[in-house]
Formats: C-alpha cells, sequence, structure tokens
C-alpha cells in the first residue's frame, strides 16, 4: 500500500543514483546507434539514424533495468531474481521482426539485406551497453560502421561478378535466336543464365526477360555501354537493364 515514506524512497539518493546511471547508459545507446546509423541515413536508406538510435536505446533499456531489480517498485521486489538471458530473447526476437519490414523483394532484386543485418547488430550493441560491457559495445559499433562502408568499398575492388536483370522487346519479326543472343552476350563479357529466361507477348510485341552475370566484371561492358548498343539497335523497341542486388 503506498505511504509517504514509501514514495519518499523514489527521491533517496540510492534511486536517483540508478535512475542517473539508467540515464547515462540510455544516452550512450543513443549515440552509439545513430552512429551505425549514420552509414545508412548516409546512403538514403529508410532506416537511418533515427530508428537505429532507438533500436539501440530501447535494447539498453530492456536489458539494464534488469540489474535493479532491487530498486523495482520502490524496493518492493527486492527478492525477485530474473532472468536476463529471457529479456535478451525478447529483444533479439522483436527486433527479427522489425527486420524483416526493411527487406523487399522485387522480382529477382532483394534489398535491405544490410539494413535489416544492421538493425539486428544495433540491438546487439544495445544488450551489451545494458549489462555493462561498454568497451564491447563502442567496439562493435565501430565495426559495424566500417563493416558497411569501408568493406563495401574493398568488395567492389575485388575480383566478382555483377548480375543484371535484362529486358527486351523486340519487333515483331525481328526477335533473333535464343544461341544468337547468347553469343552477342559473350562478345560482350556476360553469360546468358538460361534458367531465368522467359518469353511473353505485350501489344503483339515480343519481350524477352533474362539475367545475365558477367564473366569478370573489370572486363565486361558497361551497362552503359549496352544501353548505347541497344539504343542503335533497330529491332529493338524498348529495353531495361537492372542490376541485381542485395
Amino acid at each position: 500500500m503506498l505511504s509517504l515514506p514509501a514514495m519518499e524512497l523514489y527521491w533517496s539518493g540510492s534511486f536517483l543514483a540508478a535512475n542517473a546511471f539508467i540515464g547515462l547508459n540510455l544516452l550512450g545507446a543513443l549515440m552509439l546507434g545513430m552512429l551505425v546509423g549514420y552509414e545508412r541515413s548516409y546512403n538514403g536508406r529508410a532506416a537511418g539514424m533515427r530508428t537505429y538510435g532507438l533500436v539501440c536505446m530501447a535494447s539498453t533499456a530492456l536489458t539494464i533495468f534488469v540489474g535493479f531489480a532491487p530498486f523495482w517498485y520502490g524496493g518492493a521486489a527486492s527478492q525477485v531474481t530474473p532472468d536476463a538471458t529471457r529479456v535478451v530473447q525478447g529483444v533479439v526476437t522483436g527486433v527479427g521482426f522489425l527486420c524483416a519490414g526493411v527487406i523487399v523483394k522485387d522480382g529477382l532484386n532483394v534489398s535491405g539485406l544490410t539494413t535489416a543485418a544492421s538493425i539486428w547488430a544495433a540491438s546487439a550493441i544495445g544488450v551489451l551497453l545494458g549489462v555493462g560491457l561498454y568497451a564491447a559495445a563502442l567496439l562493435l559499433s565501430v565495426l559495424c560502421m566500417l563493416s558497411m562502408s569501408v568493406v563495401h568499398r574493398i568488395e567492389l575492388k575485388l575480383p566478382g561478378r555483377s548480375i543484371f536483370d535484362v529486358s527486351l522487346s523486340f519487333r515483331p519479326d525481328a526477335a533473333p535466336e535464343l544461341e544468337e543472343l547468347t553469343q552477342v552476350a559473350l562478345t560482350h563479357g556476360y553469360r546468358v543464365m538460361r534458367s531465368s529466361f522467359s518469353v511473353m507477348y505485350s501489344d503483339n510485341v515480343p519481350v524477352w526477360r533474362f539475367c545475365v552475370v558477367s564473366l569478370d566484371r573489370s572486363r565486361s561492358t558497361s551497362p552503359a555501354q549496352m544501353a548505347q548498343g541497344l539504343a542503335r539497335d533497330g529491332d529493338v523497341l524498348r529495353f531495361s537493364i537492372v542490376p541485381l542486388k542485395n
């Protein structure tokens, strides 16, 4: 039952110190989350500094309060022995639903995987802060930011293959043979993925859609050069070249 002495406990020195300590942790979590989210915001992603800051701060709040069980309800719950692992499990599960919401699949193109993974990492940063592993939380924040910025630049410089979704609309009497198209793609440094090949008619115009993969990203014809060649081809009415990314 509430009483004046019980209410005074909420403003005692120990309670205020605990609240101040939690507040500092929340502020640090907000800053570290925003640090990780800045890279996503800079690149125009839907989830930016606010999302990452909120996820990291909420994860910290849901984790750190477990360590202050003796202060719950004005000290009335001093005998409670909470299980922090169950709280962490709930945080990770809940953030997983948020991560699923930023993954977008458009045909063969999948985007948002890196953003989803980094949001999940932001919750881990919050958990580390919540249990007091500050150095580990700071290190994880820096590593997350580097993995999304510096590592991406390194990845682009390493040997690799690019995949494009190509759609070609031909004149009704000008559609080539598949083998002929395959040979043309090879001359530009690309291999046609036959399993992705499809043909449809739109307004009595044959539309070919397929994926091509570069044999060597550094030596293949650029999409801009391919577009210039297709634009000069009188048999091609419309075309699109879309890079597949994740």
